[in-house]
């Protein structure tokens, strides 16, 4: 029986090194699959959709006029729309962001149901730059740089 030199028995080592870093990874992105959720627009929602169930983030604009609280008082159901016209519906039961209007910018997670109407799990609101504090409505713009100077001093 023939031992190998040590230079061949490095390289060996190293090799098998390698191929258990590529399987570790293969195996972490294969156990992963399952809790990535995908964006979509609604423009993406037209052309493919996703299977019932499967857990993604629908983004878009909620549509003027769609927001409506349904009988139970705890769940709304509003329409997001995207570029093109394309629009989802959407429901939501839980305590609605701050920043959750009309014509407002939405990330809702969640899946579709059997129905086509997106249930969502969390919804997220999304402001412009030119968001302003409650606090600091109303105030001039030299009144809110001062205010933002006091209290970045103390």
């Amino acid at each position: 029986m023939t031992t190998l030199a040590p230079k061949h028995q490095r390289l060996v080592l190293l090799v098998l090194a390698l191929a258990v870093l590529v399987a570790a990874g293969l195996l972490a992105a294969w156990g992963l699959r399952a809790q990535a959720d995908y964006f979509y627009l609604p423009e993406d929602v037209a052309e493919n959709p996703p299977e019932p169930g499967r857990a993604i983030r629908l983004g878009g604009m909620v549509q003027q006029g769609s927001i409506r609280t349904l009988p139970d008082g705890v769940t709304i159901a509003f329409v997001v729309g995207g570029r093109e016209g394309d629009t989802v519906p959407v429901t939501y039961r839980g305590i609605v962001p701050d920043l959750f209007v009309e014509g407002s910018g939405v990330i809702a997670n969640g899946s579709f149901g059997q129905g086509g109407t997106f249930e969502a799990e969390t919804l997220l609101a999304k402001h412009d730059e030119n968001y302003t504090p409650r606090e600091l409505e109303g105030l001039s713009d030299e009144a809110v740089h001062n205010a933002l100077e006091e209290s970045a001093a103390q």
